[in-house]
């Protein structure tokens, strides 16, 4: 990392409480825990919680679930977490001074007009007001003068700009939304990079990673700081990360959440950090995925399945087998062995940790296999051999090379569903042996995939899957 030194660097959570950290945004934000790490660093946690825009709404239980989400992620910052919404006054103050020294103006331009002004690069009649003029409209949009949207501070930089959205930004708006923190406290707010421009000096930040979407509002930082004559951080901007075959929507989630079409935000729809938590992915999973992928300015597309292999590979050694069937049909089979009961090995790899399954002659298989098998010699998994049918004939013990099925034994199953990542339930039998299991266990479903206990009913299971 450039201009690094151990132990003296200091670097930044920002996240906007929109809603709970996704696999998507959780990138840039373990880089910032990695490198805090690597160089003994300190790490803030900034609740970037300025008012946003109606579009993008603050989630008041976001202030709750970000904070678990790092502490899930083992993401430790240093000292209480700071609200941009508690530091107004700050922003004001800077705000003055950048009024005294004419860098800005009160622009009472319609949308439509600014936007014309902006695209043709012209002047409005508003840039030409004098300090002493703009100090004055300041106080009375302070004081609640002007209506939403009928006066803005805008930033003096080039209506010559080549990026015409560089020209005269908006650096506060009104806004006459109530905040989920200080109400109605302030109707006059920041735009987020003036408040990372003047937080990153004042909190002593070393080193920002970023986003590559943020280059825009790091020149506009750059700006700034060059008007206050204040050293700049240094800062480093990362490529986005697209999972391949996952659509990442937070404001979707968000609207979805409200509406009550995912159950919450550990909807595994939602991709959030608690979905992910909630299926049996495991924070080291997340951390070793995002290290892998680097600090790189490149944008990315990468298999949701280089996630699962990670997580497969802390999973596998410790998780232990049982047997689920999905879309159920019963057989019977005849003159069958009397067995009553077999052991079976929890984990093909340890030799010394067993269940017991009580047999019986009737058993769960799935429809599939029963569709694609019928007629055919077949081996239930574990047991024996049989010639497939409603009403099956046993036909040996051998462990030989024929096709190998799952089963549930009727007498011995408890009914059992597992919440899929699209939102689809699958409904089956799983071994009675699973009512053992506590809450948060995470197990393989012999070819089925890992999944994890949700939660436990008389009679009933709820699984989330994981991944194969």
């Amino acid at each position: 990392m450039p201009n690094a030194q151990k132990g003296k660097i200091v670097l930044r959570l920002a996240p906007y409480p929109s809603g709970p950290l996704h696999i998507g945004n959780a990138k840039t934000y373990v880089l910032n825990a990695l490198y805090a790490e690597k160089y003994s660093g300190k790490l803030l946690f900034i609740m970037d919680d300025t008012i946003g825009s109606e579009e993008k709404s603050i989630a008041p239980d976001a202030y709750k679930l970000i904070p678990d989400g790092f502490k899930w992620l083992n993401v430790e910052w240093d000292g209480k977490i700071i609200y941009k919404s508690e530091r107004l006054a700050i922003y004001y103050k800077y705000a003055d001074e950048l009024i005294k020294k004419g860098a800005v103006y009160i622009c009472e331009c319609p949308a439509e007009k600014l936007r014309e002004c902006r695209a043709k690069g012209i002047e409005c009649e508003h840039r030409r007001q004098s300090a002493k003029e703009t100090l004055e409209k300041w106080k009375l949009m302070i004081k609640g003068k002007f209506k939403e949207g009928q006066a803005i501070l805008r930033l003096k930089t080039s209506m010559q700009h080549p990026n015409p959205a560089f020209r005269d930004r908006v650096l506060f708006r009104v806004s006459e939304r109530s905040h989920p923190r200080v109400g109605k406290k302030y109707n006059v707010w920041p735009m987020l990079e003036f408040s990372w421009a003047i937080d990153d000096v004042l909190l002593g930040v070393t080193h920002v990673i970023r986003g590559k979407d943020l280059m825009m509002e790091t020149e506009m930082c750059k700006f700034i700081w060059n008007i206050f004559g204040w050293p700049a951080p240094t800062i480093l901007h990362t490529g986005l990360v697209r999972l391949k075959g996952v659509k990442l929507s937070k404001s979707k989630a968000q609207r979805e959440v409200k509406s009550g079409a995912y159950s919450g935000w550990d909807d595994p729809r939602t991709w959030s950090l608690q979905s992910l938590a909630r299926r049996g992915i495991l924070p080291h999973a997340v951390r070793e995925f995002i290290a892998d992928i680097g600090l790189n300015d490149n944008d990315v597309e990468i298999p949701v399945e280089n996630l699962y292999a990670i997580n497969r590979k802390l999973l596998d050694p410790a998780a232990h087998r049982y047997s689920f069937v999905t879309a159920p049909i019963e057989i019977e089979v005849n003159s069958a062995p009397k067995i009553k009961e077999i052991k079976v090995k929890l984990h093909p790899e340890k030799e010394d940790e067993f269940k017991k399954i009580k047999v019986g002659n009737s058993f769960y298989i799935s429809k599939k296999d029963f569709a694609a098998l019928k007629g055919k010699e077949v081996r239930l998994m574990h047991l024996y051999n049989i010639m497939l049918d409603k009403f099956a004939d046993f036909t040996s013990q051998e462990n030989k090379e024929i096709p190998r099925i799952n089963w549930v034994p009727v007498d011995f199953s408890v009914k059992a569903e597992v919440l899929m990542p699209d939102g689809v339930v699958v409904a089956g039998f799983a071994e009675k042996n699973c009512e053992k299991l506590k809450v948060g266990s995470i197990i393989q479903f012999e070819r089925f995939g890992f999944v994890r206990l949700d939660k436990k009913a008389k009679g009933k299971l709820g699984f989330v899957f994981a991944h194969n």
